[in-house]
């Protein structure tokens, strides 16, 4: 792994932008193309995209266009949109804002310090990231829910498939992105100025390092869990069309 970050950072730096922009280019069409397709549900496993909207029906006065799913990918993408991590991935890559960094990059700058006037304009949303997170505590949940549900398919008994494993180690990714969340850090124990005067406060100030060292590798808990769900959708998706067959590992 240490080769292979070394071997990244000799790249031209302009390398990194262009690839987060690729990414979440990529991220944001296929997440449009899926709630316009809105297929959620097969089986015992439920599309991470739609969640707890998989099983609703939308009222007959709904307009056609408008799918169950919108009414809840706003949570998650709103919560990765504010984040503190991509915040500065999309200003650098898409606004080039600054697009560098580095030793020898500050030369193409395009915006003068002097004229940074911060998040202005629609910009300004970003500060109710907050509530983004703790929306986003509801989908994780549920999340977890429709994880271990895959242990046990609507004929009855356990098993443990290829697409269970997926669908667990999706969901410990999303958990680790959203709790490594800074706003989570500073809820649990960062408005405290002393832990011994508080109740309770030995515990939260274990917890607070906790999150903390959890919080350290943020940006890499980010990507792994976009990745993840990708991953997972696809999977399902494959298994919906028939392309492929969930493998059993134990159960019928």
């Amino acid at each position: 792994m240490s080769s292979v970050v070394a071997a990244w950072k000799r790249l031209p730096w302009w390398v990194e932008p262009m690839t987060i922009v690729g990414v979440l280019t990529i991220f944001g069409l296929y997440s449009f193309v899926v709630i316009l397709l809105y297929e959620g549900r097969y089986e015992e496993y439920v599309s991470p995209f739609f969640s707890f909207t998989a099983v609703m029906d939308l009222p007959g006065w709904v307009p056609g266009f408008i799918t169950a799913p919108m009414l809840l990918l706003w949570i998650p993408l709103g919560f990765r949109a504010t984040c503190y991590y991509y915040r500065k991935a999309y200003y650098r890559s898409f606004f080039w804002d600054p697009p560098a960094c580095g030793a020898g990059a500050q030369e193409k700058e395009p915006r003068k310090p002097e004229n940074y006037r911060g998040e202005r304009a629609l910009f300004v949303l970003n500060n109710v990231h907050r509530y983004f997170f703790y929306a986003s505590i509801i989908v994780v949940a549920w999340l977890w829910y429709e994880a271990f549900r895959t242990f046990f398919p609507p004929e009855g008994g356990f098993q443990i498939a290829v697409g269970s494993i997926i669908w667990l180690v999706n969901i410990v990714l999303v958990s680790a992105y959203t709790f490594s969340c800074h706003s989570f850090r500073h809820l649990i124990g960062g408005n405290m100025n002393c832990y011994s005067c508080a109740k309770g406060g030995s515990a939260r100030r274990k917890l607070y390092n906790g999150v903390s060292r959890l919080n350290a590798k943020h940006p890499q808990w980010a990507w792994y869990s976009l990745f993840s769900l990708l991953a997972t959708d696809i999977y399902f998706r494959l298994i919906m069309s028939g392309v492929i067959t969930d493998f059993k590992i134990i159960g019928g």
